[in-house]
C-alpha cells in the first residue's frame, strides 16, 4: 500500500556552505602554521687579477691528487698513499733543495681526506709552504 501517492519526492541536497565552512577553517589553520623560510645569501665580489702566469719555480713540487684517491709526485705515482709514505716521496723529491713549497693540484671530485693525508705528510716532512692550484674559468 502505498499512502503518499499523491506526493512528490524531494530529492536529497547536499549542504555545502558547513563544508565551506571547515575548509576555510583548515586553510587560516595552514596559514598560521605554515613557517616560511627566508634564504639570505652573501654576495662576495672576489678581486680579479690580469697578472701574467709565473714562471715555473725550480724549488716547488708538484702534487697532483686524482678524482680516485691516486697520488703523484711530480707526475710520477705513489704505490702507496698513506702520510709516511707521502712524507717519504717528497722528502725524495725536494732532495738537497731547502724549502719547498708543496704545490697541490687536487681534482674537484678528490676526497678531502686525500688533500688533508697530503698537507699532513708535508708538515710531517717539513715543508710548511703550501700552495693549491686552481684553475681559471673559461
Amino acid at each position: 500500500m502505498n499512502f503518499q501517492r499523491g506526493r512528490s519526492r524531494e530529492e536529497p541536497e547536499i549542504n555545502l556552505i558547513p563544508m565551506i565552512d571547515v575548509l576555510l577553517v583548515i586553510i587560516i589553520f595552514l596559514m598560521l602554521t605554515t613557517t616560511y623560510s627566508k634564504f639570505s645569501g652573501l654576495e662576495i665580489n672576489l678581486p680579479t687579477a690580469d697578472a701574467a702566469k709565473q714562471a715555473e719555480q725550480p724549488n716547488e713540487i708538484d702534487v697532483a691528487v686524482t678524482a680516485t684517491g691516486q697520488i703523484l709526485i711530480n707526475k710520477s705515482p705513489l704505490v702507496a698513499s698513506d702520510v709516511k709514505a707521502i712524507a717519504e716521496a717528497l722528502r725524495r723529491a725536494a732532495g738537497d733543495r731547502q724549502d719547498p713549497v708543496i704545490v697541490i693540484n687536487a681534482d674537484a671530485k678528490a676526497t678531502h681526506q686525500n688533500v688533508v693525508d697530503v698537507m699532513q705528510a708535508a708538515q710531517t716532512a717539513g715543508y710548511p709552504h703550501i700552495s693549491f692550484a686552481t684553475q681559471t674559468p673559461r
